[in-house]
């Protein structure tokens, strides 16, 4: 069964690291990074989201002017960029995609960065869930890298669960770095192919792991 979102009546023993630490989260297409994100969240940590920070920009009027010149307004819906029709077109055109990126990522990185500023200025540790973690360099402002694992077969199931169709996931993971570059990244592993009470243990022993190692 795929993990779901941390629901323990007790809540769990709040992060306490020696100085703050910004944690990123790496991992392949549909392995529940935004469960396991929240864990880490449940626990004290900022989450700092690529997403939510995608979302945002895909309001703005600018951004929308722009991508539906680029694009046409059949990529517009309700006044913003409409993800679906986008990811139609991105995901099986990679000059499409470049032409994108280019100009939502520079935007959307630009809030990330003053919100993890705001997190450092703050002392507040941060769980930094960013799909593109390594592929767009954010890789380098974390402290620590965890893998978000989960086997091909449940991320297979999980994919279609989200109503894709059939190659949809082999075509986003085409548009990422390796699972083994990804893997080679990252200092610590969390299965999230279980159930969630298995996952929540993982996370609550790296951040033990963290709190116990010298800084």
């Amino acid at each position: 069964m795929p993990a779901e979102p941390h629901r323990s009546t007790t809540a769990p023993r709040p992060f306490r690291p020696a100085r703050p630490v910004v944690i990123g989260l790496l991992g392949g297409i549909a392995a529940g990074k935004s469960t396991v994100a929240a864990l880490f969240a449940a626990r004290g940590l900022r989450h700092v989201s690529a997403d939510a920070h995608a979302h945002a920009v895909a309001g703005e009027p600018a951004v929308v002017a722009e991508v539906s010149a680029a694009f046409g307004p059949g990529v517009t819906a309700g006044g913003r960029l409409d993800r679906a029709a986008m990811a139609a077109v991105v995901f099986r055109d990679p000059s499409a995609r470049a032409q994108l990126e280019a100009i939502l990522h520079p935007r959307i990185r630009a809030r990330i960065l003053a919100e993890l500023a705001a997190a450092r200025a703050a002392g507040t540790s941060v769980l930094l869930d960013a799909p593109l973690l390594l592929e767009t360099g954010l890789i380098e402002c974390c402290d620590e890298v965890v893998f978000v694992d989960a086997d091909e077969t449940e991320r297979r199931r999980r994919a279609a669960l989200r109503g894709w169709p059939a190659g949809e996931l082999e075509r986003r993971e085409a548009a990422q770095a390796p699972l083994a570059s990804k893997r080679a990244r990252a200092g610590h592993t969390v299965d999230n192919g279980g159930d969630l009470a298995a996952t929540a243990r993982q996370v609550d022993a790296v951040l033990a792991a963290l709190e116990a190692a010298p800084r």
